[in-house]
This record gives C-alpha cells, structure tokens and sequence, in this order.
C-alpha cells in the first residue's frame, strides 16, 4: 500500500472512520438529526484530507502523492459514513413496531418492520396521495423504494465526502509546510 499512498493516509483513514462513527452515533442514533450529515460529511472529508498529508509529513507540492493520500482517506471515511447511515436506517426499519404516542394517534395497527413503517408513512397528512403517486401501493413497493432512496442518500454521501477529502489534500497543497531536507522529505527519500 506504501507504493501508492503513505503509511500516515492509512492511520488518517483509521481517524476518519472514528469519525465517522461518532457522528452516526451522535446524530442519527442520540440525537437524529439526519440533515447535519450533509454538512458534517463534506467537512470530515476537508480535515480528513489535509489530516493523511499533514499525518504522512508530506511537503507542500508532491501532488500525486497529496492527492493519493488524500482520497484514500477520505475513501475509508466516506465508506463508512455511507455504512452507518444505512446501518442505522436498518436497525429503526426492521424494528420498527407501529408505537406511536397517544397526541400522534396511538399504536398503528401492523407487522414490525416494513408493513409499520410503510403504515407510518400513510398515517401523515396526504401520505397515501404522496405514495400513490410514486407507484407505491404496499409494504414491498414501499421497501424497494425507501432503499432505493437510503442507497442513492449513502452514495452521494460518500461522494461528498470525498470531493471534500479532495479539497483538503489540495489545501495542503497550497498551504502545507514546504519540502525541507530530512528524513521524511521527498529531496532526501526521492518519493514522489
């Protein structure tokens, strides 16, 4: 792997996937606030992307390396972001059993997992018109779709998140330390 990408990306990609899940624990399980993602993921990619070069020791200007170390990292962070959400997005789906409070109309009337919340989505104002209209007409019409969305939601998270670990690597770039002599410097290693 140190062909192609430093022994430092690999050690941020282990940083980045804790970040990952803390995140997920924080914000789609604690707390579920499923939106913030999208804000966080591009950010995690920025530091997790300056973080696997700053980490590697690189000198600023060795951009086929800056940008290897770089995407890698944000790869491992991405994968697991894209994981997690639908990790967690599976645990509340197929436990799912209908429980509602009195002031939301009390417990719904269904089989746990997808007939619940499939029920869930027809009990809101104007959900059997939203969900006809998409085609869906039952608990298995609804599941294909419902994953088809949570898979289309964790690919584009992890693209995100990498085109933001991109930014990052290039940040370094520009702004990293410049190359000095030494043992981690590329004049004195000859790495490119």
């Amino acid at each position: 792997m140190t062909r192609f990408i430093d022994q430092g990306a690999v050690a941020a990609a282990g940083v980045g996937v804790g970040m990952a899940l803390v995140t997920a624990v924080s914000f789609l399980l604690v707390i579920p606030i499923e939106p913030i993602y999208w804000v966080i993921a591009p950010m995690a990619g920025i530091l997790i992307g300056y973080y696997a070069n700053q980490r590697s020791g690189r000198g600023r200007g060795s951009w086929r390396r800056i940008v290897a170390n770089a995407v890698f990292a944000g790869l491992a962070t991405g994968l697991a972001v894209a994981i997690l959400l639908v990790g967690v997005k599976a645990l509340f789906f197929t436990a799912d059993n209908g429980f509602r409070d009195l002031s939301q109309g009390g417990q719904l009337s269904c089989t746990p997992g997808a007939d619940c919340v499939y029920a869930r989505y027809l009990a809101q104002e104007g959900g059997r018109a939203r969900l006809e209209a998409a085609g869906i007409t039952d608990a298995a019409s609804f599941a294909a779709f419902y994953w088809n969305q949570q898979l289309g939601t964790a690919g584009r998270l992890l693209l995100v998140t990498i085109a933001g670990s991109l930014l990052g690597g290039v940040l370094y770039g520009l702004a990293g330390p410049k190359p000095t002599p030494g043992p981690k410097s590329e004049l004195a290693t000859g790495r490119t």
